[in-house]
């Protein structure tokens, strides 16, 4: 009887159970994200009979305005895999599970925007904010330090413009103005490379303060953004390259899935 469903088709051709899929498959990744615009997945298996043994084609995800984990937001993101085997019975029951890893072709697209709305995030600001860095103990007087209002431009050629500001005692704001170039460090890790002081934005009494923390800050960042920490439960997320695009930076990689993530 079952085998009967999984052959019939509905008058737009579709398999009933590449529906069945496609609607469980949906409802499985919207729930991953805290917030999305729009998700459209699709599922192919031809013929559907082969649901029952676990192997499907191929499986395609787009997305937008997608959210992870409160407060991190690509504009688009996109992921496909080759052949998939998962456990059929867990369909039945509405949810997806493989039986074997597998791993797929993603893009992620972040805008200027979201970039600097992550840097306001709780789990950014916690290490830029009240940090104890002896090499500006002197400047600090021995107090923590923050670094605040953090700003980045997009830049042709992978180069971004960076604005922050710091709060020393007894002085005034301290304003950091500073240019990098973005990289990729074993398919990981975000870089800083290349970075430069950029003292025309500085009032000439605060240029040589603001070119010390500004190499502090260059340190900090390019111990701070490794996917690793922003991977969801069961999915490795690889960067084969990135790539800026006015005011939008692209990265193209790869995910590795071990298992269909829980609610993050």
């Amino acid at each position: 009887m079952l085998g009967g469903f999984l052959g019939t088709t509905n008058q737009s051709g579709t398999d009933w159970g590449e529906q069945m899929l496609n609607t469980v498959a949906s409802n499985t990744i919207r729930h991953l994200f805290t917030r999305s615009e729009s998700i459209d997945v699709s599922v192919r298996c031809y013929p559907s009979s082969k649901l029952l043994q676990g192997s499907i084609d191929s499986f395609k995800m787009s997305g937008r305005g997608l959210v992870i984990r409160r407060d991190f937001r690509s504009e688009e993101m996109s992921f496909e895999t080759d052949a998939v085997s998962l456990d059929f019975s867990s369909v039945l029951k509405g949810k997806i599970s493989l039986k074997q890893p597998t791993q797929a072709v993603a893009q992620v697209v972040l805008t200027e925007a979201d970039i600097n709305q992550s840097f306001k995030a709780e789990l950014v600001r916690k290490r830029l904010e009240n940090l104890s860095i002896p090499a500006l103990s002197e400047l600090s007087e021995g107090n923590p330090i923050s670094f605040t209002d953090v700003h980045l431009q997009l830049q042709p050629n992978n180069r971004i413009k960076l604005f922050a500001k710091v709060n020393l005692p007894n002085r005034e704001l301290v304003p950091i103005s500073m240019t990098s170039t973005l990289a990729v460090e074993r398919r990981r890790r975000i870089l800083f490379k290349d970075s430069q002081f950029e003292p025309d934005d500085i009032p000439e009494s605060l240029r040589e303060i603001s070119q010390t923390l500004s190499t502090a800050l260059d340190e900090i960042l390019n111990n701070m953004v490794d996917l690793d920490r922003f991977n969801l439960d069961g999915v490795t997320m690889r960067i084969n390259r990135l790539e800026t695009q006015g005011k939008k930076l692209i990265f193209s990689g790869y995910a590795q899935i071990e298992r269909i993530p829980n609610n993050p």
